[in-house]
């Protein structure tokens, strides 16, 4: 009977220390506290339009690349720059979420899809 207390402790405190970072992170991250409530076709127009999207639930998940720039980094280099991310949409197309999935140094920190889409 111990073993079974110990194991539904751990599961709940494993699943509150989750739930915990998922609330952390999006509100620590910039662009998700600009774009998380806005429209999706707001956010299309001003980046380019997705690349393609995938049906969950009463979701919608978009690929999306852009941004596509020529930068001159804090090193003094030059590079080729661009975003890439996951954009979760609700059925009214409302962004609910935006997860990155490919990101570079940007002009004046470490994101330059920080520095793209979160306007820093």
């Amino acid at each position: 009977m111990s073993r079974r207390l110990i194991a539904s402790t751990t599961v709940f405190a494993l699943t509150a220390a989750l739930a915990s970072c998922t609330t952390v992170s999006l509100a620590d991250n910039p662009i998700n506290k600009r774009w998380v409530g806005h429209s999706a076709g707001e956010f299309f127009a001003k980046y380019n339009p997705p690349l393609d999207d995938t049906a969950s639930g009463s979701s919608t998940i978009f690929n999306w690349r852009g941004g596509y720039k020529r930068i001159k980094l804090q090193t003094g280099a030059n590079a080729s720059v661009s975003c890439s991310a996951k954009i979760t949409v609700s059925d009214a197309y409302v962004i609910r979420d935006i997860t990155i999935t490919a990101d570079r140094p940007g002009a004046t920190g470490p994101s330059y899809c920080e520095e793209l889409l979160a306007g820093a």
